[in-house]
């Protein structure tokens, strides 16, 4: 296993920056591809902050997908390719630059966000473990597994949403946790089918157990009244989630609020569609519709303009 090759950057300011301004664009492209709540949510922030966020989506997502789409493709080796991504990626953030545009934006943004290096490790441990878990005993267990693929993706974004002043980074980060886990436990039960078609079950197995529902009853999309109760446990779970986040969002620095309140009302959104579809998730992939989510953001965007209108006059040099 030969070592990452340590890139080069461009030999001058302007080449330098170019590439990063390209990088950032391509992360942008992606997150309005495949993240279309986020993206929007996203809009809410004020510029400066927007690469960032782009740049996290983009490479939680790149490393998602070679576990993932990989899988599904013959020819392809994912184990492989997410050590090479992984071995890549921390290499970079040490060097400074990327040839890559996902690994460039995203190691300007640890860099310029100061953020911990092991919540990187953390998130793509959390994806090689991906390759050969499939499911977990219980809601402990599958917490610790969040703590990699969701938690630290929380903690990564908080630095570049700020917090209020007088807040620090400490004391918002258990909501900003909680935030995070809330949004994949959301994915979770909005994607069961999808999951255990690659033959991974996220839904703990001593729920499962305590409504009579088998792995087996989920890769036949076999919806019946156990697997609604235990669908309408889960999402009682999840909603406590979002009541654990949901004193975090005053903790932020007033102009990113309304993205964080954008995005919580989106993914929540997310449950009571769920609700709605009678918890037939086995049979559709349900979604939050595209005039409730222009609704939300429209409902948001008068709050972000009034918060960075008091930025400009507080902060003239941010102008």
């Amino acid at each position: 296993m030969t070592a990452p090759t340590v890139p080069t950057p461009p030999a001058t300011r302007a080449e330098q920056q170019a590439a990063l301004d390209a990088a950032y664009a391509h992360c942008a492209a992606i997150n309005a591809e495949h993240g279309k709540s986020y993206h929007l949510a996203t809009r809410l922030l004020t510029p400066d902050r927007r690469p960032a966020v782009h740049a996290l989506y983009a490479a939680a997502r790149t490393a998602d997908d070679i576990v993932d789409v990989g899988a599904d493709l013959p020819g392809r080796e994912p184990e492989a390719e997410l050590a090479e991504w992984s071995r890549a990626a921390l290499t970079e953030i040490e060097a400074g630059w990327s040839d890559d545009p996902v690994r460039l934006a995203m190691v300007h943004t640890v860099r310029r966000y100061r953020i911990p290096l092991e919540h990187v490790v953390d998130f793509l441990a959390a994806m090689t473990s991906d390759l050969d878990v499939t499911g977990y005993a219980d809601m402990a267990a599958l917490d610790r597994y969040m703590w990699g693929s969701a938690s630290v993706i929380g903690l990564q974004v908080l630095p570049v949403l700020g917090t209020a002043p007088g807040v620090t980074r400490e004391e918002a980060a258990p909501h900003a946790i909680a935030l995070g886990e809330a949004f994949q436990l959301t994915n979770f039960l909005r994607d069961v089918a999808e999951d255990v078609d690659r033959g991974r079950v996220y839904i703990p197995a001593d729920v499962m157990a305590a409504h009579g529902v088998t792995r087996e009853q989920l890769a036949e999309k076999r919806h019946d009244q156990r697997f609604r109760a235990m669908m309408q446990e889960m999402v009682d779970v999840v909603r406590r989630r979002y009541d654990d986040a949901a004193p975090g969002t005053p903790m932020l620095a007033p102009e990113s609020r309304d993205c964080v309140r954008a995005a919580t009302d989106l993914y929540g959104g997310i449950l009571t569609e769920i609700e709605r579809a009678d918890y037939r998730v086995l049979e559709r992939r349900v979604r939050v519709s595209r005039p409730r989510r222009v609704a939300v953001f429209a409902r948001r965007l008068t709050g972000a303009q009034l918060a960075r209108a008091r930025l400009r006059v507080t902060s003239p040099s941010r102008r």
